[in-house]
């Protein structure tokens, strides 16, 4: 009677605390044959859930590991990548005059001359690396700065731009497909990419959020995480925030796992890692390759870029590439470093690093005028001597493609969203998530890291507060003469520009961000569209508050009109500015690099909107060559929207009799002389002008200011527009600026 049981793949891993539960499955249930050819991906997931819901009776797919003991277990994955090279151009030096030059250097070997004119030169990052990767070990990638250890990584983990990469890099024998690719593997930046405010595990939670399917429970998740942390070694650091410069968290090799930890949530096929002990101590640096051996030997392919590891990390890698200026100088097993080495005449002397003998030899030849070519042609020869390179298929050698991810998905590899769907062409969805759960998440996630960081909504109040306050006492209860209608235009003025420099703070959210968003994205973790909206619907209700402030400081101090209808008007037209402002910032910074460059352009920009705004000059005077840049002003639509509903009563005057004398030079002759001078005037015109007539109402304002086009509503509809336009730009310069491959 044969059985299938929940084994663990290592000895010291403990399937039932790692995922949280166990199983056994008796004989009469279906077997599960991963080498299988006969059924499809979606048939052997489908099983796989069908002898779940018949042991467990629960609807929530679940991932144990799944081995048949009465099978050998063949290597299901191995990565191949064969002659892979890789060239850039570089601007081209100006050279100076041959007598003021130095001697002149040979060129470096992997420095090639073809494609050079007189501005530029092709520089070959990668020349011809071919190598392979399996699972359950880990490929380590050495060499000094500049040897092209990250392009490597990056070639492998298809960070190219299409078409820039000569070779093939291919998963059990078939060309990797980027969806798929995306999916199945995962990649550790450098740098730790992480929010400061969050805690450890509440990180490893929203990372389990984004790629671990919904269809899982949140309870189920929990146990995921809280395995995850003890893999990694994080449990008395699960409750501290990260921390950054200003606020104190975990050290940096704790920050370290958690950078890895976000990426193997859903326990990837294939992990890359570019210098994951940069910035560490020995004994840090060492717990961190631990945790990969351990991650390797669970069923996946490690490969990481490394400067110079110790005497005890090495004793954890499997494989090593050395690389100079882009061509492999060493390809093979740590145990054989002493032999080439000392094959090659150079031998390794007793209790040296070996790694670190190797480095320092290549780095001797590169400053040599052979440079290291003779060690690149000595490997060559090598290894079709001594390790002839298996020229074996991969699909002889293990499991096809398809047969390997089935496989690895029923052993417990939390592929995320995989499809029970048999008849379905793509094994596994492009995300693990919906629209509507990434943008929950989402949200959840900016408002937890809001919440941790008060002072910087605080601040914001703060400045919108002493702005209206000063505002309010500057123009406090002004008259309806005609000075006062000077200074409610000058106060409309700087209040609608004052709301959209206010909204300038938005500018470092997403550059700070940026990073993060796309080492999320990059591996679809959840879409960009998602992001786009769920960083709207966060900074909404920030909005409203702000506009709340704002208009109810300065609304009744100023002496406005309108009544409560007036300012509930007033009110709406500030948020919309606010909403346009806030999205111009956020577009602005999806296309800006650097904050400085940012504060830069919005201060510029801001400052164009305000001068064709129609404040400074009247819409009629504007030159017909500039009058395009007045339709497009932010400060336009809102400007004219409170003009309007201040100045749009009938009824209400702001000039009459001897007022009319105010703007001129008759405004310091004694009342009873104006009196007569607007008897004159009656009788010369024909119509009677007393003190009490009126003048100027509010429609003549209007007029003498050219705002006659849009209505104070289509003023509102056009500013709110406005915003959702920005969003719309900001969604497609994230589509089109956050491809995260080299070109």
């Amino acid at each position: 009677m044969s059985r299938v049981v929940a084994e663990n793949i290592l000895p010291e891993r403990d399937t039932s605390a790692f995922f949280g539960y166990s199983m056994e499955l008796s004989s009469g249930l279906p077997r599960i044959n991963p080498a299988s050819t006969s059924l499809s991906l979606g048939q052997l997931l489908k099983r796989v859930g069908d002898v779940r819901k018949e042991v467990t009776g629960d609807e929530t797919p679940v991932h144990p590991v799944l081995v048949d003991i009465d099978e050998p277990r063949s290597i299901p994955f191995v990565l191949s990548f064969n002659n892979l090279t890789y060239s850039v151009k570089v601007g081209r030096k100006i050279r100076l005059p041959a007598f003021m030059r130095g001697p002149r250097q040979p060129p470096a070997a992997a420095d090639s001359l073809d494609g050079e004119s007189f501005f530029s030169r092709t520089k070959t990052l990668l020349n011809d690396i071919s190598g392979e990767a399996r699972d359950g070990e880990i490929l380590a990638v050495l060499g000094a700065s500049g040897s092209g250890k990250s392009t490597l990584i990056d070639a492998l983990a298809n960070r190219m731009a299409k078409g820039s990469l000569k070779g093939t890099v291919t998963l059990n024998g078939e060309a990797m497909e980027s969806r798929m690719l995306k999916v199945i593997s995962a990649y550790v930046m450098q740098d730790d990419l992480l929010f400061p405010m969050l805690t450890v595990e509440e990180t490893l939670m929203f990372a389990a959020e984004f790629r671990l399917p919904r269809t899982l429970s949140k309870s189920k998740k929990k146990m995921r995480v809280q395995a995850l942390i003890d893999q990694l070694g994080l449990r008395n650091a699960a409750k501290t925030v990260i921390g950054d410069e200003g606020h104190r968290g975990v050290s940096g090799g704790e920050r370290r796992r958690v950078s890895i930890g976000i990426d193997i949530i859903h326990d990837p096929i294939i992990l890359f890692l570019d210098e994951p002990t940069s910035g560490l101590d020995s004994t840090s640096a060492f717990m961190v390759v631990k945790v990969l051996q351990r991650i390797a030997q669970s069923g996946s392919i490690v490969i990481m870029s490394i400067h110079q590891p110790s005497y005890r990390i090495l004793g954890l890698l499997d494989r090593l590439i050395f690389l100079s200026r882009g061509q492999t100088v060493y390809s093979g097993s740590p145990i054989h470093l002493p032999l080439f080495f000392s094959e090659f005449g150079h031998p390794i002397p007793e209790n040296e690093n070996k790694t670190e003998f190797a480095l320092d030899l290549i780095r001797e030849l590169e400053g040599s005028p052979g440079g290291t070519k003779s060690l690149v042609e000595f490997n060559k020869s090598w290894e079709n001597m001594k390790h002839p390179r298996n020229t074996e298929p991969a699909e002889q050698q293990g499991l096809s493609l398809k047969e390997a991810i089935s496989a690895s998905i029923s052993r417990g590899k939390l592929v995320p969203g995989a499809t029970n769907d048999a008849s379905s062409s793509s094994m596994v969805p492009t995300f693990a998530n919906p629209f509507w759960k990434e943008m929950v998440v989402l949200s959840k996630r900016s408002v937890t890291n809001g919440r941790r960081m008060p002072e910087l909504f605080g601040i914001r109040l703060g400045a919108v507060l002493v702005t209206g306050f000063i505002l309010a006492t500057m123009f406090w209860r002004l008259d309806n003469s005609p000075k006062g209608v000077q200074e409610r235009l000058g106060f409309f003025a700087f209040a609608m520009s004052t709301t959209f420099y206010t909204c300038a703070d938005a500018l470092p959210v997403f550059l700070q961000e940026r990073h993060i968003f796309m080492r999320e994205t990059a591996y679809n973790a959840y879409r960009r569209s998602s992001y786009c909206l769920s960083n709207a619907l966060v900074a909404l209700p920030g909005l409203i508050f702000l506009s709340l402030a704002f208009s109810a400081t300065t609304f009744w101090a100023v002496g406005l009109d309108g009544g409560f209808s007036g300012f509930l008007f007033y009110f709406l037209i500030i948020l919309a500015a606010f909403w346009a402002g806030s999205s111009f910032v956020t577009f602005l910074s999806g296309v800006v690099p650097h904050v400085m460059l940012g504060y830069t352009i919005v201060v510029a920009i801001l400052a164009y909107f305000l001068l064709f705004s129609g404040f400074f000059i009247n819409r009629d005077r504007i030159p017909p060559y500039w009058i395009w840049f007045h339709y497009m002003s932010l400060v336009k639509y809102p400007y004219e929207a409170v003009l309007q509903n201040e100045f749009n009563d009938p009824i209400k005057c702001f000039v009459r009799g001897v007022q009319i004398f105010d703007n001129t030079p008759l405004r310091a002759v004694p009342t009873s002389m104006k009196v007569k001078l607007l008897q004159s005037m009656s009788n010369t015109i024909g119509v009677p002008i007393t003190s009490s007539t009126c003048l100027t109402t509010g429609h003549d304002i209007l007029q003498q200011q050219g705002i006659t086009d849009l209505s104070k509503w289509n003023c509102l509809w056009v500013t709110i527009a406005w915003g959702f336009l920005f969003r719309i730009l900001f969604y497609f310069s994230l589509l089109m600026g956050s491809k995260n491959k080299r070109r």
